[in-house]
Formats: structure tokens, C-alpha cells, sequence
């Protein structure tokens, strides 16, 4: 593979993981900042590999959590991140008090729920590729999501909430923010 190709590979896919992999991060316990680095990170050391990945999507998002997880470790970068804690998701101006209020709860559930819930609706994993990606159970996954998913319902009283017959659970729906350049 040509090196041209192998960057046009490369940038295909930061188009189509990094804001996904931002607030990958963010779940992880990342502040924005942090979550960028890493990503940088992650992409160059993609375009430094001999050849493309067999599952790349799969290596990417599994190479970005690894390398978090390292980046969290440090004392100074964890004393950093609990002064910006308050801040997980950065604000819209056209963001309704339901969005900031589920924000909030996501931010505060604990991470291994947090972490599945934004790669099972963000990233779009099955229960098993997380498993997988996470190296434990799609069993133990589901648990965690179907927990998560319960403390945030719990939480966001006064949402309105309807039932998916397709599988017998109840959720919220939080509106969602209008498209960028709208007022």
C-alpha cells in the first residue's frame, strides 16, 4: 500500500471515529483536552504502523481506550481532570435543561457503565463487540448498560417516557440539540 493511500485510510477514518472517540474519552474520564491528545496519539501511531489493520475501526477505538486508560494514570493529569470534572460535556447555547440534565447524569455514573453506555449508543458496538473490545462478558456488558440506562431513567424525572416493544424496556427520549448554524 502506497503511503498516499495509507493516509487517505488514515484521515477516512479520523473522519468518520474522532468525535466519537472525544467522547469516547470523555466517558473514560478525559477532559476535552486530554481526549484530543490521545486521539492525536492514537492516529499517529496508525499512520506509523508497516499497514492497515485487518478490523480497523475495531484496532482504532481499542487503541484509543488503551492509550487513555495510560494517560489517566498520571497523579498530575488526575488532579487536573477532577478541577475540570464539572465540565464533561461542553455547553451549546441552544441546549435544553432535559439534554444538560441527562448530560449531567451520564458524567455521573460510574465509569464502566458510562463507558459501555456511550460505546453501545455513540460508537453503535453490540454487547458483544464491547465485551470483546473491553475483554469481558457481553453478559457482564448488558449488565452494566441495562444498570446505567436504569439510574439515568431514575434520575431524569419528569422526561417523558414510552415503551419499545421490540424488547419490552422503557426509556427516556430527551429532545435533541437543533443542527449547528440553526438559532
Amino acid at each position: 500500500m502506497s503511503e498516499t493511500t495509507e493516509a487517505n485510510w488514515c484521515e477516512g477514518l479520523y473522519e468518520a471515529k474522532a468525535a466519537e472517540l472525544i467522547l469516547y474519552g470523555r466517558a473514560l474520564g478525559l477532559s476535552h483536552s486530554e481526549a484530543e491528545d490521545v486521539l492525536q496519539e492514537t492516529f499517529v501511531a496508525l499512520l506509523q504502523r508497516g499497514q492497515p489493520p485487518s478490523r480497523p475501526d475495531h484496532y482504532c477505538v481499542r487503541s484509543f481506550r488503551n492509550r487513555a486508560l495510560n494517560y489517566r494514570r498520571s497523579l498530575w493529569r488526575r488532579l487536573a481532570r477532577e478541577v475540570e470534572s464539572h465540565r464533561w460535556f461542553e455547553r451549546s447555547p441552544g441546549e435544553t435543561p432535559q439534554e444538560r440534565a441527562a448530560m449531567r447524569r451520564l458524567a455521573e455514573l460510574p465509569v464502566e457503565q458510562r463507558e459501555v453506555i456511550v460505546l453501545k449508543i455513540w460508537h453503535e458496538y453490540t454487547f458483544e463487540e464491547i465485551g470483546e473490545l473491553l475483554e469481558t462478558s457481553p453478559n457482564t456488558v448488558a449488565g452494566r448498560y441495562r444498570y446505567g440506562l436504569q439510574k439515568l431513567k431514575a434520575c431524569l424525572k419528569g422526561a417523558t417516557y414510552e415503551r419499545d416493544e421490540t424488547i419490552g424496556d422503557t426509556f427516556a427520549f430527551v429532545g435533541a440539540a437543533p443542527p449547528l448554524g440553526e438559532t
